[in-house]
């Protein structure tokens, strides 16, 4: 799956990168050491958690792709499943709606209807 297969603008990306002085690379750096890099949790848990983040700011780009790294990163579907109920629980029907659409990307991402995506991820 291409980028501009989650969404066609991610196209720009390069483009937005060179017109906003690489804050894209930037923040990818950023995502490197903070987010998939094991430290007092593990890259797998942080990887959850940008999702469960992603979740609530209703970014489904950005949801999609931290469904696959988690997933990558060991992330069991039960382990999946509570951090969903924790996306529910907190956003009542709407993060249930929510957490409904990433559960999809994580079923179609395990049974391979999803290839994996391409780095960098969305917010490159």
């Amino acid at each position: 799956m291409s980028l501009t297969d989650i969404d066609p603008a991610l196209g720009l990306l390069g483009e937005f990168g060179k017109l906003t002085g690489n804050t894209t690379r930037h923040i990818n750096q950023m995502r490197q050491e903070a987010i998939f890099k094991d430290g007092a949790l593990p890259a797998r848990a942080k990887a959850l958690s940008a999702m469960l983040w992603a979740i609530s700011a209703r970014c489904e780009p950005c949801f999609k792709f931290y469904v696959q790294q988690a997933v990558k990163l060991g992330a069991t579907e039960k382990e999946m499943g509570e951090m969903l109920a924790v996306a529910s629980t907190m956003g009542g029907c709407v993060g249930e709606m929510w957490a409904l659409k990433a559960f999809k990307a994580y079923k179609e991402f395990v049974s391979g209807e999803a290839a994996p995506e391409a780095e960098p991820s969305c917010c490159q």
